[in-house]
């Protein structure tokens, strides 16, 4: 059993589980149980005990794996503490998230939320999210070659070839202009593909081995890189999520990606501005450092899921960057972010302005 003085100041990992230094618990085995004892959260398998933190020094329960059972004396203590829990499916997408209802009990920002969708605001916001998205493409492809350019003069050209396109491309965004969404999505979404493909072309470029990745693919990929990248995503998405809910906005009403049941359209606007500083650099670094990754059945294997997963929190927590003239941790700017959206669309701050992570 771990005791939870020998959890403190590390993250701790006991084959079933891993406890990060941040207060995450990624529960990633089958038959495991989730119990509650006294004030800790207790996790067990047959009646032995693996694991115990205490409530307090926790932030969020990702469950990684089919097979695990939770109780309901620990879903109401998560609950009452604030302390989501997040079930992901095996190819990283949450299927499930246990939230209190007193954090979704909002208002007045749900319904400016909504209405701003038919007018300027949501022309704005899309148009941010987009160009958050690209001004990072650009950002990470020049921190991740900025070491070719010596060893590797070709390479790095034809990255900068790459990223130069996606700044042209960002430049478009400016001139789009529309009275609400619906005029302009088109054209918005049509720019961000574009630069996609320059952005993931240069990706396979910088990669140090070949890992026979055929270029991105979202659902259904069943290869290493896009299965590590979907599921970093994945991971993210549930962190955005939480991170939205206490904004008080509704992860469902987004703005540049359409409506559509059950699917977290704002979540999916928000994730943009983030993906490449915290999923995309993990994920890269995993690979070019030759880590023990694998595959089974056509999903990653128990130890890469929950390897990605920790590899993607840790830079949310440890991943620094400039705002708002200090230096904060990424975790920490995209819960400003979602503030921002919520203070923009409530007319209470200035124009929201969207997140690109210096290189």
């Amino acid at each position: 059993m771990a005791e939870a003085a020998s959890t403190e100041g590390k993250a701790v990992s006991k084959g079933v589980a891993t406890l990060t230094e941040d207060g995450h618990l990624l529960v990633g085995e089958f038959g495991v149980f989730l119990g509650l004892h006294s004030e800790r959260l207790q996790l067990s398998r047959k009646g032995q005990t693996l694991l115990e933190t205490p409530l307090i020094k926790l932030s969020h329960v990702l469950v990684l794996s089919s097979g695990v059972s939770v109780s309901s004396n620990a879903i109401r203590e998560c609950c009452l503490r604030g302390i989501p829990i997040t079930f992901l499916d095996g190819r990283g997408d949450p299927y499930a998230t246990l939230l209190s209802p007193e954090l979704t009990g909002t208002i007045r920002t749900r319904r400016e939320q909504l209405l701003a969708y038919a007018d300027a605001r949501g022309v704005h916001l899309a148009r941010c999210f987009a160009g958050g998205k690209l001004g990072n493409q650009v950002n990470l492809l020049r921190y991740a070659s900025k070491y070719r350019k010596t060893l590797d003069p070709g390479l790095f050209d034809r990255v900068r070839e790459h990223w130069l396109a996606i700044e042209e491309i960002a430049g478009d965004l400016d001139h789009l202009h529309g009275e609400t969404i619906e005029e302009v999505r088109g054209e918005v979404l049509s720019a961000e593909g574009r630069a996609t493909q320059h952005y993931w072309e240069a990706v396979k470029e910088l990669l140090v081995e070949d890992h026979d990745w055929p270029g991105r693919e979202t659902r259904g990929a069943d290869d290493l890189v896009n299965s590590m990248l979907n599921y970093g995503y994945g991971v993210l998405g549930s962190k955005v999520q939480h991170a939205l809910v206490l904004a008080g906005l509704d992860p469902y009403a987004g703005f540049l990606h359409a409506d559509r049941a059950g699917k977290h359209s704002l979540v999916y606007d928000l994730i943009e501005e983030f993906r490449q500083a915290v999923v995309d650099r993990a994920v890269l670094a995993l690979l070019n450092r030759r880590m023990e990754l694998g595959m089974e059945e056509g999903k990653l294997n128990d130890s890469t899921r929950r390897l990605v997963a920790e590899k993607v929190l840790e830079r949310l927590e440890q991943g620094v960057d400039r705002y708002e003239g200090k230096k904060r941790p990424l975790r920490s700017i995209l819960h400003s972010q979602a503030r921002h959206i919520a203070t923009y669309v409530r007319g209470d701050g200035k124009s929201y302005t969207p997140f690109v992570a210096g290189w």
